[in-house]
């Protein structure tokens, strides 16, 4: 994806889009293949860097479309009456800036696998802890794992998402305002609910970016980046 390519595809253009979702899917699976090289016990070392790595990426590309994107911390006011009482600290994956105000904060993982819950919260206390309606969004590899099946030898692939959980949430706490998967399922494609809350990343980079970008934002946060080591 260019400096601004991604913004000007065009809605119809299936294959364009198409590509920027197998080029992520791609880039991140080569780094995972090449941290499953790491030794037997250093197993979680490679989850770790992977999905540290997954994180700098999708910022990276962010980045390369003129959108001020960031990790660290967001530190919010708490508001009473439009009179400032204490402030909260939150550590986030992807906070998104436009002219010093966060227009959106996001989580960034290789899989929904125990992470999805968070996300949820997160958007809920922000919103009533701040008075401020922040667009949250999460953004996934995929939901899949390895799973050793019943020949010797051989492994499948087994489920990780729990659509249970994200529709509870969904309706009963506060829907996300956005949830993308470089690699989605087949099942979110055809439950209605999910179909209606969950896309593939082209959105994303397309339409929702910039979408969010357009909104007023807070400008009452106060963003602490953290380095990224570059």
């Amino acid at each position: 994806m260019g400096y601004t390519l991604a913004k000007s595809i065009d809605v119809g253009d299936v294959t364009r889009r198409f590509l920027i979702c197998r080029a992520i899917y791609t880039l991140q699976q080569s780094i995972g293949a090449a941290l499953d090289a790491l030794p037997a016990g250093k197993s979680n070392t490679a989850r770790k860097i992977n999905g540290d790595l997954f994180e700098r990426l999708i910022r990276l590309l962010i980045s390369r479309q003129g959108v001020d994107c960031t990790s660290g911390t967001v530190k919010v006011p708490v508001m009473i009456d439009n009179v400032e009482q204490f402030t909260m600290s939150y550590q986030h994956d992807l906070i998104i800036k436009e002219d010093d105000a966060v227009k959106a904060i996001g989580g960034v993982k290789t899989s929904s696998k125990d992470r999805l819950d968070k996300i949820f919260m997160d958007k809920f206390l922000y919103c009533k802890l701040t008075e401020e309606c922040i667009p949250h969004i999460a953004i996934f590899l995929n939901d899949v794992q390895r799973k050793r099946t019943k020949r010797q030898n051989r492994y499948g692939i087994n489920s990780t998402f729990l659509p249970g959980h994200f529709k509870g949430y969904t309706i009963k706490l506060n829907p996300l305002d956005g949830v993308y998967y470089c690699d989605i399922r087949p099942g979110m494609m055809a439950d209605p609910l999910l179909k209606e809350h969950i896309r593939t990343i082209d959105h994303f980079f397309c339409r929702d970016l910039w979408r969010f970008v357009r909104q007023p934002g807070d400008k009452q946060a106060v963003v602490t980046s953290k380095n990224d080591g570059k």
